[in-house]
């Protein structure tokens, strides 16, 4: 297993021990840490794209778990926040309903030997999750401090543009979907 594949790796094995963090306030400083664990996975999204690229060792577990690992740490964090009460439910599901639908069509995609490269609408939705994910985890500073709720007014602008680009990925491939049988 090449080191893509490891930060990767490492990347999931991080989602539990983030929301444990995240969920559990008789640790000291369990949100710090919660975020502190947040920042490195998603840096490791970044660094193991890097690597893979930079050493051409991009494999076929790299190409399923990297978008999986993302996918699993985002909504872990989403889930964590619908029951610490911090965003609504609606706003996590259709954040995740997009996954589900994104993934089915690269999955039907790749029954056709298609591959469906990221598009920039779907790189817009990860920052802005992230951004949104990142504020609420530091409890909104230093936004708080002026009355700006910038964490929920990003994870609404979050909301939008998973939908704008659930939109995009069906919009460019629907030709995929007129051999379904």
């Amino acid at each position: 297993m090449n080191l893509a594949n490891k930060l990767t790796l490492a990347r999931v094995l991080l989602v539990p021990i983030f929301m444990i963090f995240l969920l559990n306030n008789n640790i000291p400083y369990n949100d710090i840490i919660a975020l502190i664990i947040f920042v490195i996975a998603s840096l490791t999204d970044t660094l193991d794209g890097y690597i893979a690229r930079s050493r051409n060792q991009i494999t076929k577990f790299g190409k399923f778990m990297d978008p999986l690992a993302d996918k699993l740490l985002v909504v872990a964090a989403l889930i964590c926040f619908v029951e610490a009460d911090k965003i609504g439910s609606w706003m996590a599901f259709i954040i995740i309903a997009r996954e589900f639908i994104v993934t089915g069509i690269r999955i039907l995609a790749a029954s056709d030997n298609i591959t469906i490269a990221a598009s920039k609408w779907g790189k817009i939705k990860t920052i802005t999750q992230m951004t949104g994910i990142i504020l609420i985890l530091l409890d909104n500073f230093p936004f708080s401090y002026i009355g700006i709720d910038m964490d929920i007014i990003v994870m609404y602008i979050a909301t939008i543009f998973t939908v704008i680009s659930g939109y995009d990925y069906y919009y460019r491939n629907k030709e995929i979907f007129t051999n379904i049988s």
